[in-house]
């Protein structure tokens, strides 16, 4: 307990994230090594600015740090560490995994996972498939992922749950809240069924917009396969599939029809080799291993390539200035970096930009 004690008043700390966090940590054997670090060691040794250095060993976030122990014993929460060894075995791989990991309820590691994510406007079409896929998937050991949304992402949870099949959501904040309200019985029903809530947010986070990012690379992290059913252009499910491409999973995407607005995210990700077309839900389940032959689709959307506002100003900074980082687009534009990344996720999935392996970003 005293490893986790320390391991939220460091994550807690101003500018100390999560790949900061697991540098650290894995440098000196564990979070009170770091915490108990001189202010001069920690920039010797870790090269990092006075602004961040000042905080660690803060007694305010060890304090929280407490608080928020007492709120999980309370609520019967548990604490996962990565750098214990403690996070699911997939999440574990992701470059970028949360450096801790709240979770509610029960999780079956020995399942194999499948996240399914879409639009909150589900269409007739998409909850066509569901009712025809997911019920598919009884009595093959098989969870599915998702991040208890309205539209999409509520229904793959309720058919599994009609289905007697696990599964487990990802949340956007804290465990002491479900969002949006109205899922809270569905909430309670995945707990109730066997499945587990997890979050990688305190007690203290609320559902903010910049959340929901973060918590889409965890769906995507945390299963081997991704399904997209239904998205628009700029929605939600886009994002996570970036961050599955980038984790190295399979993606599959439902197609639809050019002019139906929640279909066009899905022709353009296939389009972009960036997800299988979905043919037919049995070569779906051929292709996945859980059981003919798929047909091919090509499909165009229309798309208008003008950018405008933030997304044209972090183009031209690309251009400018080659392999420049994240931090250092934000501090050009004098904005938050949690603001720059979703743009900059859309200009990577438009093949406008790109992401080297130093996490550094040029012009395609």
């Amino acid at each position: 307990m005293e490893e986790v004690l320390y391991s939220i008043a460091l994550r807690k700390t101003p500018n100390v994230g999560n790949i900061l966090f697991k540098t650290m940590v894995d440098a000196v054997g564990s979070a009170k090594e770091v915490w108990n670090m001189s202010k001069k060691d920690l920039i010797g040794l870790f090269r990092i600015g006075n602004s961040t250095v000042r905080h660690i060993g803060n007694a305010s976030c060890l304090s929280f740090a407490e608080k928020e122990i007492a709120f999980c014993e309370q609520h019967q929460i548990k604490i996962r560490l990565r750098h214990r060894g403690e996070l699911p075995f997939l999440l574990d791989e992701c470059y970028d995994a949360p450096a801790i990991l709240y979770q509610r309820g029960e999780y079956d590691s020995g399942c194999e996972n499948i996240s399914i994510v879409g639009t909150r406007n589900a269409t007739a079409y998409g909850k066509s498939f569901l009712g025809e896929f997911v019920p598919l998937l009884k009595n093959k050991n098989i969870q599915i992922i998702s991040g208890l949304a309205l539209g999409i992402d509520g229904l793959a949870h309720q058919i599994a749950l009609d289905n007697d099949i696990k599964t487990s959501a990802v949340l956007a904040h804290g465990l002491h809240l479900i969002y949006p309200a109205k899922h809270r019985e569905l909430a309670d029903k995945i707990l109730n069924s066997g499945g587990a809530l997890f979050s990688e947010f305190n007690s203290s986070d609320k559902p903010d917009r910049e959340h929901f990012l973060q918590r889409n690379r965890i769906v995507a992290g945390l299963s081997q396969n991704l399904i997209v059913v239904e998205t628009a252009f700029a929605g939600g499910s886009m994002s996570t599939v970036s961050f599955a491409n980038q984790y190295n999973r399979e993606v599959y995407a439902l197609p639809g029809r050019l002019n139906d607005k929640c279909s066009q995210g899905c022709n353009l990700i296939i389009f972009q080799n960036k997800a299988k077309t979905i043919p037919s839900i049995k070569a779906l389940i051929k292709d996945i291993g859980l059981n003919s032959a798929p047909k091919t689709m090509e499909l165009f959307p229309n798309k208008d390539l003008n950018l405008r506002g933030l997304q044209k100003d972090i183009y031209e900074i690309i251009k400018d200035q080659p392999n420049i980082f994240l931090d250092d687009i934000a501090e050009r534009l004098n904005e938050n970096s949690f603001k720059i990344l979703p743009i900059l996720l859309e200009l990577e999935l438009l093949e406008l930009v790109a992401c080297n392996s130093g996490r550094q970003y040029y012009i395609k």
